[in-house]
């Protein structure tokens, strides 16, 4: 009776620490890095300062063994000055295990994401491109719009099939 005891805690302390992590996709956040995080928010969870970025360069953090990209952003204050600190641009993963409270992420099917998304208020899609304009034939971008947010979620898929999942602030065009 005595060795169940504390088995049984040891048992319930893993279980409360695992149910712990997210691994959710919305389109505000990926896991607990969300669009618009400030740089004291960001360390806690990378344990890291992160870079500025540009667009070409992305922040390489884990989380719970997984791989998330993050783009940062310069922060500034009520008066438009630059303050020290960043916020996040965006998010990306290829992950399998970040999903969609619809059950979608990195190995759905374009079917399972229009069967998810049909009736979402605001989605596009369109053809991958190339660094020299070229189409590329077998990728293409599933794009849910959040306007509330001002931000979208980004499937990008390779031969139909889910192969990064992007969230990021709608630039708009």
């Amino acid at each position: 009776m005595k060795k169940i005891i504390p088995l049984l805690l040891v048992l319930f302390a893993s279980g409360f620490l695992s149910a712990q992590e997210s691994f959710e996709v919305s389109t505000l956040r990926i896991g607990p890095y969300k669009v618009f995080m400030k740089s004291a928010e960001i360390e806690k969870y990378s344990g890291a300062k992160l870079r500025l970025t540009n667009g070409e360069f992305k922040n390489s953090v884990k989380y719970s063994g997984e791989t998330i990209m993050i783009s940062t952003s310069q922060e500034y204050d009520n008066e438009g000055k630059e303050t020290n600190g960043y916020s996040i641009y965006g998010v990306s993963t290829t992950s399998k295990k970040f999903k969609t409270k619809s059950g979608i992420g990195v190995g759905s099917t374009k079917d399972d994401i229009i069967n998810a998304y049909k009736n979402y208020p605001s989605y596009s899609t369109y053809p991958g491109w190339d660094d020299q304009g070229k189409q590329v034939k077998n990728e293409s971008y599933f794009i849910l719009n959040d306007t509330d947010a001002g931000t979208v979620l980004s499937f990008k898929m390779v031969n139909n099939i889910v192969t990064e999942i992007s969230v990021s602030l709608n630039e708009g065009c």
